[in-house]
């Protein structure tokens, strides 16, 4: 039985699928594996009901956080131990419109680390002159784009064209896919816009609720490279699960300055 998990687990990582391999690392069990998948899908056995719960639960916080988890269950008046190693794609960036805030971008998603894809159809922007350092320049017509480009639980799609000819249907697959991301550009106004016309197109309010809107974390900045900023500050707490815990701080740091304005220091 461990050899054909290994085998799926090694299958698994050559597709760039998100997976949980939980091992029994002590007490009742030693040494039992399952291999999960986020859609419920699952490889092993390790022999115990309680265990088998308790990984269940613990996995559906893993995956959300893509991250490590060690659990101590009581299986019959001994405690098992249990570690849940989370194995995700390559964390890529997939900018869908080479403008300019796209150009600094890049470059800070480079440097956290993850791959970057460039996509505009326009060819004059989507040069290499302009984005040196992408790992992919694509000037398909953004759903072609990212069907080619294979979107899965460790995409970050941000649309930044500001133009609803290439916002929608990059956004249209983006909504259709695993991404762990989806974030578009644009005021309220463009936003009720894009939004609308997805409601046309079938979307439903749960996966329009995934598109970020602002894109980006409300730091204040308005310059372009201020606004990359925000949007790979965002794509980074969204990656560990704190969203909405940095927005909640965020806020209430615009709150506490509101409410006592003396309490500002210039720089």
């Amino acid at each position: 039985m461990r050899s054909e998990i290994y085998r799926e687990l090694r299958q698994a990582l050559a597709d760039e699928r998100l997976v949980i391999l939980a091992t029994v690392v002590g007490g009742p069990g030693a040494g039992g594996q399952l291999l999960l998948y986020p859609d419920g899908t699952r490889r092993g056995d390790l022999g115990i009901p309680e265990l088998e719960a308790a990984v269940t639960t613990a996995a559906e916080e893993a995956f959300a956080r893509q991250a490590p988890a060690r659990i101590a269950v009581d299986a019959g008046g001994r405690t098992a131990d249990l570690f849940l190693d989370v194995m995700a794609p390559r964390r890529t960036l997939i900018a869908v419109g080479a403008v300019h805030v796209a150009i600094p971008l890049v470059s800070f998603a480079n440097t956290l680390g993850f791959r970057t894809v460039v996509v505009d159809p326009r060819t004059a922007f989507a040069t290499r002159e302009r984005f040196p350092h992408a790992a992919e320049l694509r000037t398909d017509w953004p759903d072609e784009a990212l069907r080619q480009v294979g979107l899965n639980e460790g995409s970050y799609v941000a649309v930044l064209s500001h133009d609803l000819k290439l916002d929608l249907p990059a956004l249209e697959v983006a909504l259709a896919s695993p991404a762990r991301y989806v974030g578009a550009l644009g005021s309220k106004k463009t936003h009720r816009k894009r939004l609308a016309a997805l409601r046309e197109a079938g979307f439903d309010e749960r996966r329009l609720a995934r598109i970020h809107n602002p894109i980006g974390l409300p730091l204040g900045g308005r310059r372009a490279e201020e606004i990359a900023l925000a949007i790979v500050a965002e794509m980074v707490a969204v990656s560990h699960g704190r969203a909405q815990a940095a927005r909640a701080v965020l806020a209430a740091g615009d709150a506490h300055l509101a409410a006592a304005p003396e309490a500002r220091q210039e720089g």
